[in-house]
Order: C-alpha cells, then structure tokens, then sequence
C-alpha cells in the first residue's frame, strides 16, 4: 500500500464548492480497484488548508491503473477546478510507528440477582 497526499490552499468563498467536489469525485475513487480508501481533512488553525489523503494498492496502480482509467477522467473534471491551489502532491510508504486500534471492550459476565 503506498499513500498519496494532496495539501490544497482553498479560500473561505471557494471551501463549500471545494468540499462538493470531491463529494462528487469519491464516486470515481470508490470505483476503482486500486483505491484502498481516502479521506479530506481541513485544517482547524487555518481553514485555508485542506489535506487529502489516499491510499492506494501501490503506486503504480494509482498512476498507471487508475490515471488510464474513465473514473480518473471522472474524477479529474470534478476537481479540475482547483488544481492550481495544490501545493503538495506525493505518494509516501507507509513506515512501522502506528498506533494499534484500541481493543474491544470485553463482556461482563452476567450476575443473577439471587
């Protein structure tokens, strides 16, 4: 698995339209067999900042998969728009410092009242 992240730069006027977007571009990414999961963050301290994050099966499968594709042609004229306020685009490896997903809570034991 490899993961791509997109920072965009988006004005408070444009976020809404932003954020519609790429409601409508995850249809596209859900299509595809290389898309393993994505999700669009924005920032708190700056609202400005947007971060997407993909996750792929593999580079390759992102860029020579899914670009070849008609959900890619889909996907891009969804977004079209606001290509011009990425500043980052790149694909990073997944290292070993995660956290674990917390365990399940464990049943408690039933206790008659008797």
């Amino acid at each position: 698995m490899i993961v791509e992240y997109i920072r965009y730069t988006i004005d408070d006027g444009r976020a809404s339209a932003f954020e519609a977007a790429y409601s409508d571009a995850q249809a596209s990414l859900a299509s595809s067999p290389h898309c393993l999961g994505w999700e669009l963050a924005r920032c708190t301290e700056d609202p400005t900042g947007y971060i997407l994050r993909i996750e792929w099966d593999s580079e390759e499968g992102h860029l020579r998969g899914f670009r070849a594709s008609p959900e890619f042609r889909a996907f891009f004229a969804a977004i079209r728009p606001y290509v011009g306020d990425i500043t980052e685009m790149r694909h990073y490896a997944v290292t070993s410092v995660r956290s674990s997903p917390p365990e399940p809570p464990r049943a408690q034991p039933e206790t008659s009242g008797a």
